[in-house]
């Protein structure tokens, strides 16, 4: 079974894999891997946004509160 991506540890990859990337030390074939892993990441990331908007999406279509109605009237 597939570990559930974590959000917030994702972006902490990615924000590792660029501060290697702008430290330019990095042979250009560990530059490659590093970009490739980067993609991958921002690409679960993108996805995970994208399911969570999806599920605030089916969650307020019930929800009385987002109706739109006069000021001062509950």
């Amino acid at each position: 079974m597939a570990e559930k991506f974590n959000f917030n540890k994702g972006l902490s990859k990615l924000e590792e894999i660029i501060n290697k990337m702008d430290s330019g030390d990095l042979s250009l074939e560990d530059s490659l891997k590093f970009f490739e892993e980067g993609v991958k990441i921002h690409r679960q990331c993108h996805s995970a946004l994208k399911d969570a908007e999806q599920r605030i999406r089916i969650l307020s279509e019930s929800d009385e509160y987002n109706e739109e109605k006069p000021f001062g009237i509950p």
